[in-house]
């Protein structure tokens, strides 16, 4: 399989797992992570500089979810670096579920911030 294949594989697995968080919670946005799996597939395995096994790595880069109501995409790509499982996935948006509709701070599972109104995310970039 080539690179471009991999990659494509991959965004459809993030559309896929997206896409099932929703259904299955009967809630949520769906078009927002199926329309950006593509570039949070090509940012977390191209661009970001971050260890899964080190999560509180000093040069990480970090990445801020300002739309958190695209969370499903976030958990999706978390998910394959092997920070959430598949049953964890299929808790979205339940009571006390590890995958929120909303994504909280949890940096051992890559998670910079706690997202809220849209814009806030620019704020934490900012500093």
């Amino acid at each position: 399989m080539n690179d471009n294949a991999l990659m494509n594989k991959a965004a459809d697995n993030i559309r896929i797992l997206s896409a099932s968080m929703v259904e299955k919670a009967k809630s949520g946005h769906p078009g927002g992570p199926m329309g950006g799996a593509d570039f949070i597939n090509v940012l977390y395995s191209e661009f970001l500089e971050y260890d899964p096994e080190n999560p509180h790595w000093e040069g990480r880069d970090r990445f801020f979810l300002d739309a958190g109501h695209m969370s499903p995409m976030f958990y999706s790509v978390l998910c394959l670096s092997g920070k959430f499982s598949i049953d964890e996935t299929k808790a979205f948006r339940q009571w006390g579920s590890p995958t929120p509709g909303h994504p909280e701070r949890d940096i051992e599972r890559g998670i910079e911030n706690t997202s809220g109104p849209l814009g806030q995310g620019h704020a934490y970039g900012a500093g």
